[in-house]
Order: structure tokens, then C-alpha cells, then sequence
């Protein structure tokens, strides 16, 4: 049965693909085979003795463990594998920092001011590695100073103040191996620890470093999809999260000497492609000639590079897709990873550092430009679509009476961040994405997006005018009058931090903890490790969470109802699983409508 796909122009891709013969992964996913245990997180393969796969026949694991301790253990793991992830990236970026200027001195002394650190970059750059580096027992610095007064009350009164990133990662792990924690309680608070290393280091210190070295975004109008593609000119498409390891590549290709380079290769000059996260950020960021704006999401890479329009893939973090390997062999294009952690089958490692940034980004268009001359030259594909992108904590604050105002009113209901990966199992590929959207927009909902969903309702036009067809007559309004779509961008996905600093500051202004606000968060076709460690921190937020698929929690009831049923006297938070896109924006609305009851709004 083939896979579902939102956009007609992955569609197309994809079937081009087909046509040569290549694999993408909605083709494999048709093949793939399941584990149906595994999904409920039944099975443990930490020791020799297993894997165990936990059935009523067969209710124990071989040393004892039961059900619910193994589906706690298996969930603490892979939150802890997914905050290692972000933690990974926000260190490479205060490395850049060190060695990098500032560019926005606003964003820069506004933060060092928040966590009492000399305005200097390295001193904040060796603050942020320092505050990683923290053993367990030295509570992180970072969360205390960022983290809302009533949200503090809340984390100290359960414990769960996280200490330094990297050593709760590794006590998640040391817990979570051989005949060691079994507790489900402790496992479950450890999640939540590692939830706050999540949002406030990981991906708020990642975001604000990025936006003090490149700018923080602002809104504006941009081209967005493969149509926008030239096949004459060297294309160089992006996969990754890492802003600073891709940014020598875009300045370099905009230099005139590179540009020559190219036209004496026989192209046009050379040319960015953005694709996955790092794309979503340089869009939100950059307008250089050479960067030609956001093309692919995640599952859209491979049916992208299939198309005969792509020379070299660079590469420095997820989503690198595995599959990419047997595409370039038959394309002709070159896979360059600048971080071993992106290093796949068929590619060469250009290892990116702060002193050999330059000299990395030369060697990945030198050797683009080489591809060029091999590659079999397709013709233009697709269209190109506008989008309204580049929404930030900047353009809130300073909007901020507006927001409130509608708010008040009831033009607008609330706010629902529908954030995070794609993936093929929620309906297809976007298709949950598209439809719970649709749902939350009719019902005068605002949307505010971010990640490879963002791009997926970026290319399926919800950024753009055409868009207000589908919001209800008070949200419709208010776009007309504010010339804003319905859908408002705020980049890559790690900017879910963006979205929560924002609710920070509307709950400040409005003197409420964060789980009294009319706001509720989706990741509904959540995809990796990672979008389980953001899904902690909203839950520690005390946000409505809805996710689709289950991750990998149905096996334990325990586990289950703490979640949700449970969680919301703990934290204010609630885990929502829940396929049907009518279904969860009618628990969404309602949900919203009981906050805006509490804070005395209309209803």
C-alpha cells in the first residue's frame, strides 16, 4: 500500500525517483517490517540474557523486571539519547561563539545580563560549556537564572533541578543498563531533569548563541520549494541542525571568486539549497544571492536528492538520512559531512572547527563544483510558493499589546504550537501535520510552528494568504488586519524554545504560571530521540502535549496513566496520544477554552 503524501510535489519526487529506480523512505516503509512489541516498549536488550520481550504469557524479563519497569527504563533512555543529541549541538555552537563576533549586541548583553556573565563572547561561550560540564550534585546554573519564578517553585519542590547536561545524560544511561534502577518513579522524574536540560540549555542557549552570531530573524516574505531550483547552477543542499557549521559554506559560496569558479565549471555559479532544519534557520536568517531558500523537510531529503537537480549533499548532524548512500552513488553527488556525528556510508569527513571553518567550506564547494561537471542534469521541477517567515521573541514583544488584545476578545481562542519532525506513520507523510492544522485553524485557533513541520505547512502554502481560507472569521480577521498568516514560523526546531520563551513572557505579563495560558503543544508526526526530550520540557512547562504515534509508553499502564492522568497534579502537564486530527483538535479547543475560562477571558 504506498504511503500517503501531503504535498503533490514529494509526490512527484518521489515517483521520479521510482522511474530510476531509487529507494526513498516511503518506499521502504511499504517493506518494512514492525515490531509491534517493540512500539509498546516491551523489549529490553540491555544484557546477553535478552532481548526479553515482556507478553502476558511471558510477564518478566529474565532478571525481574516487569512491564512497567522496563517501558519507564527504555523511555528514560531514549529522552536521555535525544537531549545528548541538542546538548552535542549547543556545544558546537558555543564553540563558534568563542571564536566568533557578535553580530546582534542587543540579544548578547540581554542574555549575559540574565545569567551574570562578563560581556564578552568567550566568557559566554565558556560559561555555557562550563554549566554543561557540572557534575550532578552542582545544581546547573542555567535553568535557575532562566527558568520563571513559579515554574521554580514547582522543580524544586519535586527535585528534579537538573545539574551539570552531560552528567544527567550519563547517569540516565548508568541507570538505566544492567540490574540497576528499577524505581519507576525516579525513572520518571529523571526524565523530567533531563526535560529542563533540554529546554533551557540545550535549545534556548542554542537558539540565543545562534541569533547573537547571525541576527535574530525577522519577518519577511520569501521563495520556498524545489521549483525554485536551477539545475544549471552548482547545488549544494544542507542536512542538519548546526547553523555555525554551515555558515563558512554560505558565505563562501557568495563570494565572486567561488561564483567564477563555478561558470568555469559550465554552470551558473553556485547555489544553496536548504533542506531539513539547518535550511529552516539560514531561511529564517539569511538572504545571500546564493542561498535560494528552504526546499525538503526530513522524509523529503532523499526523494530531493533523487531528482537529478542536487551535486553535493553537506552534512553535520540529523536528519541525514542513511538512505542518501545509494542515491549518490547513482546521481553522482557528493556527500560531505563536517561533524562525525553525521558521518554516513559513502561520504567523506571535511571535520569542521572553529580555526578550519573556512578551509572546511572551501573544500565542500570545490568539491560540488567537481560533481557538477558529472551529474545528469535534469530539468526544473515543481513551483515556487511565498511564505511569511521569521517570526521571533523579538516580534511578539514588540506586538505584544495586539496579541493580548485579540486574545482577550476571543477573535483569537488560543495558541497552538504544532512543532517538530515529520514521519510516514501519523496518516503519511505531513498528512497529520496538514489536517490537525486545518482543524485548529477553523476553530479561530493561532498556529505557531517550527522544525520540519514548519516547512512542511510552509510548502503546503499555510504561511501565505491562501491559508486564511481555512481559518474561522475571528482568526481570519485578525490576519487580514495584521497583513500575518495564520501560521506563524518561528524556524528550526529547536526553536520550540522560542515558542515556550514567548509563553514565558506572555504568562510574566499577565502575572500566571505557564499551565494557566490558553495554549496547548503538538508534535503529531514526531519522529526521533529528540522530540521525546522537547516533549519532557513541555510537559515539565505543563503544557497539553498531544503526540502521534505513542511513544513507545502503551505497554505499561502505569507508565500510561502517570502521564496521562497523573502528571497534570505534578507538573500541570498532560500527554495526549491521539490519531484522528478532528479528535485532537476538539480536545485541544476544549482544553483551551477551560484556561481562558480560569484567567476570566471570554468564552
Amino acid at each position: 500500500m504506498a504511503i500517503a503524501i501531503a504535498s503533490e510535489e514529494v509526490k512527484a519526487l518521489v515517483e521520479l525517483a521510482k522511474e530510476k529506480g531509487l529507494e526513498t523512505p516511503h518506499t521502504r516503509r511499504e517493506k518494512a517490517s514492525i515490531c509491534e512489541i517493540g512500539k509498546k516498549g516491551l523489549c529490553c536488550n540491555v544484557c546477553s540474557e535478552g532481548p526479553c520481550r515482556i507478553t502476558e504469557k511471558h510477564p518478566y524479563g529474565v532478571c525481574g523486571l516487569t512491564a512497567d519497569q522496563i517501558v519507564a527504563k527504555n523511555f528514560l533512555r531514549h529522552v536521555a539519547g535525544g537531549v545528548a543529541c541538542y546538548v552535542h549541538v549547543c556545544e558546537n555552537t558555543a564553540r563558534a561563539l568563542m571564536n566568533g563576533e557578535v553580530k546582534d549586541e542587543r540579544t548578547f548583553n540581554e542574555v549575559c545580563e540574565k545569567l551574570g556573565v562578563e560581556k564578552k563572547p568567550e566568557a559566554l561561550a565558556e560559561f555555557v560549556i562550563k554549566d554543561m560540564n557540572k557534575p550532578r550534585w552542582q545544581e546547573s546554573e542555567i535553568v535557575l537564572k532562566l527558568a520563571p519564578k513559579k515554574r521554580l517553585e514547582v522543580y524544586k519542590k519535586l527535585g528534579i533541578i537538573p545539574g551539570g547536561a552531560k552528567s544527567e545524560i550519563v547517569d540516565a544511561l548508568v541507570k538505566t543498563s544492567t540490574n540497576l534502577n528499577a524505581n519507576i518513579t525516579d525513572m520518571l522524574l529523571h526524565c523530567l531533569r533531563l526535560g529542563l536540560v533540554m529546554g533551557y540549555t540545550a535549545l534556548r542557549m542554542n537558539i540565543w548563541m545562534n541569533d547573537i552570531l547571525f541576527g535574530v530573524p525577522e519577518l519577511r516574505e520569501v521563495e520556498t520549494g524545489v521549483g525554485a531550483i536551477d539545475p544549471e547552477y552548482v547545488n549544494i543542499m544542507t542536512t542538519g541542525h548546526q547553523t555555525a557549521l554551515q555558515q563558512k559554506v554560505i558565505e563562501l559560496a557568495g563570494k565572486e571568486e567561488i561564483q567564477a569558479l563555478a561558470r568555469q565549471a559550465g554552470a551558473k555559479g553556485v547555489a544553496i539549497v536548504g533542506a531539513t532544519c539547518v535550511g529552516q534557520d539560514l531561511q529564517a536568517r539569511l538572504q545571500p544571492p546564493c542561498f535560494i531558500g528552504q526546499c525538503a523537510n526530513n522524509f523529503g531529503t532523499e526523494p530531493l536528492a533523487a531528482s537529478g537537480l542536487i551535486d553535493a549533499v553537506v552534512s553535520e548532524f540529523n536528519c541525514t538520512f542513511p538512505g542518501l548512500t545509494e542515491i549518490a552513488k547513482k546521481e553522482k553527488i557528493r556527500l560531505l559531512a563536517v561533524d562525525d556525528v553525521a558521518f554516513i556510508e559513502g561520504a567523506e569527513l571535511l571535520s569542521w572547527s572553529p580555526e578550519k571553518a573556512e578551509e572546511v567550506a572551501r573544500k565542500v564547494i570545490e568539491k560540488a563544483i567537481e560533481a557538477f561537471k558529472e551529474r545528469k542534469k535534469g530539468g526544473k521541477i515543481g513551483s515556487v510558493k511565498k511564505a511569511k517567515i521569521g517570526f521571533s521573541e523579538r516580534f511578539v514583544e514588540e506586538n505584544m499589546e495586539t496579541i493580548l488584545k485579540v486574545l482577550a476578545e476571543g477573535k483569537v481562542k488560543g495558541i497552538a504550537a504544532v512543532v517538530g519532525c515529520s514521519n510516514l506513520v501519523s496518516c503519511g507523510h505531513d498528512v497529520l501535520i496538514r489536517d490537525l492544522t486545518i482543524e485548529l485553524l477553523k476553530r479561530d485557533i493561532l498556529v505557531w510552528t517550527a522544525g520540519c513541520t514548519a516547512y512542511a505547512l510552509q510548502g503546503l502554502g499555510f504561511m501565505s494568504e491562501e491559508a486564511l481560507s481555512y481559518a474561522g472569521d475571528g482568526l481570519k480577521a485578525v490576519c487580514e488586519a495584521l497583513n500575518l498568516p495564520p501560521v506563524w514560523d518561528f524556524g528550526i526546531c529547536m526553536c520550540v524554545a522560542r515558542i515556550v520563551t514567548v509563553a514565558e513572557m506572555v504568562a510574566e505579563k499577565l502575572g500566571v504560571d505557564l499551565p494557566d495560558l490558553p495554549v496547548v503543544v503538538s508534535a503529531p508526526q514526531w519522529l526521533e530521540e529528540q522530540a521525546l526530550g522537547d516533549g519532557a520540557f513541555a510537559l515539565d512547562c505543563g503544557f497539553l502535549l498531544h503526540v502521534y504515534p505513542d511513544p513507545f509508553v502503551s505497554g505499561s499502564k502505569l507508565v500510561t496513566k502517570v502521564l496521562t492522568e497523573e502528571l497534570p497534579q505534578i507538573t500541570g502537564g498532560r500527554l495526549l496520544v491521539e490519531k484522528d486530527a478532528v479528535k485532537t483538535a476538539e480536545i485541544m479547543e476544549k482544553h483551551i477554552l477551560e484556561k481562558r475560562k480560569g484567567l476570566g477571558l471570554k468564552v
